[in-house]
């Protein structure tokens, strides 16, 4: 062999050496690589795996899994559906207003001078306290009539015994003694006449002076009047008015007159003072306002602690009728899913969402008349939450 060709062959053969420990390195190279990419790869979907896996603990078709501690911490709050009086209602806007019944224009009925008053705007009063004094020149008059009507009776009576004794002793005439009679009948009459103006101008004090007194327990809620000023029997001095019950009065539409009878229920509420109270419509008008062409309707409240201010605006709710459900939940458990309506039923893992038929609804209450049994506990309060959960579930599982 010829120095070339075996020249030529040593080449090759390095070559083809030189080739191999090149192939050889690169594959040892990608195995390297490929080794953590593909335990990077089982591990995360692994992590994946176990992710989905507590996604499916915690949300599984309807039932979202949570312990007391996480239904404590949530603020879901548990009722017991159950049977319920529930009615059908009609709402309607309102105002409370002073009952006329029990309030009074207090008004002197004589004329004078106010020398004191002893009430002020917004002052409790009882019966028959003094509410102003005034000087009056009618009282000193009544008061004489009254006094000469007296004398005049005292010796009308003396007259008579003596015209009775004479006539019995045959020393006068009959006829003297039956006019000592009438005269004694005229005082008489007289002196009851006199009495009743003086009764009729109410209580008085000493010499000129009249007293005006409360007619009933009540409150001043007007006062029209101070020392010194010149009064007489059209001067409406006070405004009491007892606030221990007051009228809620609204509006009418003559469509829903038949709906608003009297001896009605109502539920009169005040948002800005977070009270309701209950009554009974005592009075339905007969004709219809000029303005608003509505008849007005009111209701007597009792109102002993006086929360119920007159002036107030309110709404009040008219009862139309009364019946029993069976099953009844409040309005905040119900939650829209899935084009239904549910209510989370109570599990022993957690809550179940139960599609559910509606019935008829008051005052935060509504019937459930499917789908849901007596006695079931579920989520009230917080039943949202359990909702954004049952949602937020749902969308792991699909993605």
């Amino acid at each position: 062999m010829t120095n070339p060709r075996k020249l030529a062959l040593l080449a090759a053969t390095l070559a083809a050496f030189g080739l191999g420990g090149l192939a050889w390195t690169s594959t040892l190279g990608q195995a390297a690589t490929a080794q953590p990419a593909e335990e990077s790869h089982a591990h995360g979907e692994a992590s994946a795996a176990e992710g989905h896996a507590e996604t499916e603990h915690d949300v599984d078709q309807g039932q979202v899994h949570l312990s007391i501690a996480q239904i404590e911490a949530a603020g879901v709050q548990l009722v017991a559906a159950g049977p319920r009086a529930l009615g059908t209602a009609i709402s309607f806007p309102g105002e409370i207003r002073f009952d006329e019944d029990r309030t009074a224009h207090v008004v002197p009925r004589v004329p004078g001078v106010v020398e004191a008053v002893q009430a002020e705007l917004g002052q409790a009063v009882k019966r028959g306290q003094v509410l102003a004094v005034i000087a009056s020149q009618q009282i000193s008059d009544l008061r004489s009539e009254q006094q000469a009507a007296q004398r005049r009776l005292e010796l009308a009576r003396l007259t008579l015994r003596r015209e009775q004794q004479l006539w019995q002793e045959r020393i006068s005439a009959e006829q003297d003694y039956l006019q000592a009679r009438q005269v004694l009948q005229e005082a008489e009459i007289a002196l009851a006449n006199a009495r009743q103006k003086v009764a009729a101008v109410g209580p008085a004090g000493a010499g000129n002076r009249y007293e005006l007194r409360a007619p009933f327990d009540a409150v001043v809620v007007e006062k029209h009047l101070s020392v010194g000023e010149v009064v007489d029997e059209t001067s409406n001095a006070f405004t009491l008015s007892d606030l221990s019950q007051v009228w809620a009065t609204f509006a009418v539409a003559p469509r829903e007159l038949d709906k608003v009878r009297t001896g009605r229920t109502v539920t009169v509420s005040a948002p800005d003072l977070g009270a309701q109270v209950e009554g009974k419509v005592n009075y339905v008008g007969s004709l219809l306002g000029e303005q608003n062409r509505a008849a007005t309707v009111r209701a007597s409240l009792a109102n002993p602690d006086g929360a119920w201010r007159p002036g107030l605006f309110v709404n009040v709710v008219v009862s139309l009728e009364r019946f029993e459900a069976a099953v009844v939940v409040p309005e905040i458990a119900l939650q829209s899913l899935a084009a239904q309506t549910v209510v989370f039923a109570r599990t022993e893992q957690g809550f179940e969402a139960r599609p559910v038929t509606t019935g008829r609804r008051d005052a935060g209450q509504v019937e459930i008349t499917s789908g849901l049994a007596a006695g079931t506990q579920v989520a009230a309060a917080g039943s949202f939450v359990l909702k954004s959960e049952l949602g937020k579930g749902s969308a792991e599982h699909s993605h």
